[in-house]
């Protein structure tokens, strides 16, 4: 037993109300938990119990024995003086404050429901399990089930807002290169996200708004801060974009000493670095004032819209500067920019907002449910539990539940493992 389920039973009240009673005997009622304190000290604040017929306002402390309290050392703190009342699971001694008064004890094991007990011995006991309530997963109120998801949803664009205002800070509050910057990672997907965010972190967003205006600049300058502008080649449009290159280098004291390696290992051409650094420069040629419009789209289609980009006519019949292929005509996908959708342009929606003191939730729920269900090892893990994710919303959600809360073993503070405890 932790000490968090005693904590999670006392907040929450899970306990045989109409029949506390102190270890001597004396009737308990809690009148207020008080505010649970997750720093140091007691473990509740500003509570209020009555004892007998008297009112106590102070704080509680919480421990699996009696003993504790001494094996912590409380009795020689005076913050534990104004402690009312130790609530613990088995009493074993008598506990007194520095001032040798008795502090009055509540043993919990007589006032927790089997059930509870049982349940909560389920959850924790088996180990080697991909999430602890896998057995019972599928038996979640749907109702439960949706709500926890849209609570988790905004819980992970928090998460995301963090990193954003780290961005903007770095970026002198300039959201434009903050948006650039996301992209640009995004753009990379998972083998290249890295390389692409060092690529736009090399550079001042100055310098790619300077450089905007003419494609053939743009690509120069991402393709050159990428590392590959650096071999020989033979194609005339290879050696146009190194000597620009080379221009905007001396002109704008480029360095790219930082940058990581891109690759093409692995990846379908498709997602070769040249591909996509190509269609992020002509987004940028296309667009730029791009955040403005990001912010100003309200719906699906104006997003598609926007980023309705394709690689410059080179890159039409070749996927590297030196082989040619067939003729395609290479856009940004309609499953490419969901993607980004979530993964750049509803959390730079989201935290901009925040930052202005608005609220777009209803917006932003619109959108992130209209879009399909991501795929991967955490989705597929529990939809075999429960077919529990149709939308991005769910996905985003289930990614935040198995990574903060699962894999954490905080199942005391998720609506699913508070709703199978007390089955």
């Amino acid at each position: 037993m932790q000490e968090d389920f005693l904590h999670y039973l006392w907040l929450h009240k899970k306990l045989d109300m109409l029949h506390l009673q102190t270890t001597q005997y004396e009737r308990l009622e809690i009148v207020n938990v008080g505010q649970h304190n997750h720093n140091a000290g007691p473990d509740f604040f500003n509570g209020q119990v009555r004892i007998a017929d008297q009112l106590w306002a102070g704080n509680i402390e919480i421990h699996i024995k009696s003993s504790d309290w001494f094996v912590h050392g409380h009795e020689q703190d005076a913050a534990y003086d104004n402690v009312i009342l130790h609530v613990v699971f088995e009493h074993d001694t008598e506990i007194f404050r520095s001032d040798n008064s008795t502090i009055p004890t509540l043993e919990l094991k007589s006032f927790i429901a089997s059930e509870i007990l049982d349940n909560y011995q389920k959850l924790f006991s088996s180990k080697n399990k991909w999430i602890n309530c896998e057995q019972d997963f599928a038996e979640v109120d749907e109702f439960i089930l949706k709500n926890w998801q849209e609570r988790l949803y905004f819980e992970r664009l928090e998460r995301k807002s963090k990193t954003i205002e780290n961005i903007l800070k770095s970026s002198k509050n300039d959201w434009e290169a903050v948006l650039f910057k996301l992209l640009a990672k995004n753009f990379g997907l998972k083998v290249n996200g890295l390389a692409f965010e060092s690529v736009a972190n090399s550079v001042e967003f100055s310098v790619v708004r300077k450089s905007s205006s003419k494609i053939e600049q743009l690509e120069a300058l991402l393709f050159g801060l990428a590392g590959l502008l650096e071999k020989e080649s033979s194609t005339s449009y290879y050696e146009t974009l190194k000597k620009e290159y080379q221009f905007l280098k001396q002109k704008f004291q480029l360095d790219n000493l930082g940058v990581s390696n891109v690759q093409f290992f692995r990846l379908r051409p498709p997602n070769f670095p040249t591909i996509r650094l190509s269609q992020l420069a002509n987004l940028y040629h296309r667009e730029p004032q791009l955040f403005s419009k990001v912010i100003s789209a309200e719906n699906l289609d104006a997003i598609y819209e926007l980023f309705n980009i394709k690689t410059s006519g080179f890159w039409e019949t070749h996927y590297t500067f030196d082989k040619t292929s067939k003729q395609s005509t290479k856009k940004i996908t309609k499953a490419f920019i969901d993607l980004l959708v979530i993964n750049t342009i509803l959390p730079l929606k989201f935290c901009y907002a925040k930052h202005k003191g608005a609220s777009i939730d209803e917006n932003i729920l619109e959108i992130v449910s209209s879009l399909s269900s991501e795929k991967n090892t955490i989705i597929d893990g529990f939809n075999q539990l429960k077919p529990c994710s149709t939308s991005a919303l769910q996905s985003q959600a289930l990614i935040q539940l198995k990574i903060e809360y699962c894999d954490k073993n905080k199942c005391l503070q998720c609506a699913v493992g508070n709703a199978l405890l007390t089955k």
